[in-house]
């Protein structure tokens, strides 16, 4: 049985007051082993919407979560998700506060920038390629409000497909013609190289990501909005860290960031 609107409301708001009062919940899938997907994403809706509301925030885009080989293993999450960006997420290259997140880690993405809005279902690549405005270098920090990162499919999804934070570099380029598989990334991290990945890491292809987001929405009657940025998953593993860490990233044909973590 789907879980109830007064419960649905209930998990939504604990996971919104540990955001703001910087502190983990039980995951959910151990107190409710029968959670479903359906009910994790209702959750995530009301935990939204709380922060739209109590925070004033504006929904500016979408990530991709659990993309890659990389990251389901480190997370032991095998199937993609989804969660909304908002303004107050948004930083810029340079410092970046993260004092007010949890248990922060670090992944280097592909940014993209709508120009045309994409509604599924049947969106191809190709379809999310002429509706792309530009692509970006971005660094996500994830986040979990679940203690430990203790986390399955539900859990994260219902945390908003466990998002903190995320920068995306001034530089937009046109992504046509564009090689988005073969894009090699190198992550440094306090001027020591830490990982390295591709594009083809993220299902394939990051248009690939994008299109299979953009179906997933439609099934539930939402688009991707022209205007919209939307994040298409970590190509590298996660890397947590703590203010006083600097981190850097260059993605082939794309481009650069540079990030101080402060408090």
């Amino acid at each position: 049985m789907p879980l109830s609107q007064s419960d649905i409301e209930r998990l939504g708001s604990e996971l919104y007051h540990g955001m703001v009062n910087q502190i983990t919940v039980r995951p959910l899938t151990e107190r409710i082993p029968d959670i479903t997907i359906g009910d994790a994403y209702n959750i995530s809706r009301h935990y939204l919407d709380l922060r739209l509301a109590g925070n004033r925030e504006v929904v500016v885009g979408k990530k991709i979560g659990v993309t890659s080989t990389a990251v389901q293993s480190m997370l032991g999450v095998y199937v993609p998700d989804f969660g909304f960006l908002t303004d107050a997420m948004q930083f810029s290259d340079g410092d970046v506060p993260i004092g007010h997140l949890i248990q922060p880690k670090a992944e280097a993405e592909i940014a993209f920038k709508l120009k045309k809005a994409l509604r599924g279902p049947g969106i191809t690549m190709g379809d999310v390629l002429a509706a792309t405005d530009s692509v970006m270098a971005c660094f996500e920090i994830v986040d979990s409000r679940i203690e430990n990162w203790k986390i399955k499919i539900q859990d994260t999804i219902a945390d908003n497909a466990s998002c903190g934070v995320f920068v995306v570099s001034n530089k937009r380029v046109d992504a046509t013609g564009l090689d988005l598989s073969g894009c090699k990334v190198r992550v440094y991290k306090n001027s020591e190289f830490l990982s390295e990945g591709e594009g083809s890491a993220v299902q394939g292809s990051p248009l690939a990501s994008v299109a299979w987001l953009a179906n997933t929405l439609g099934e539930l009657g939402v688009a991707l909005e022209a205007g919209e940025l939307v994040l298409s998953g970590s190509l590298v593993p996660l890397e947590p860290i703590v203010p006083g860490d600097v981190m850097s990233l260059t993605i082939q044909e794309i481009g650069s960031l540079n990030l101080n973590f402060i408090k």
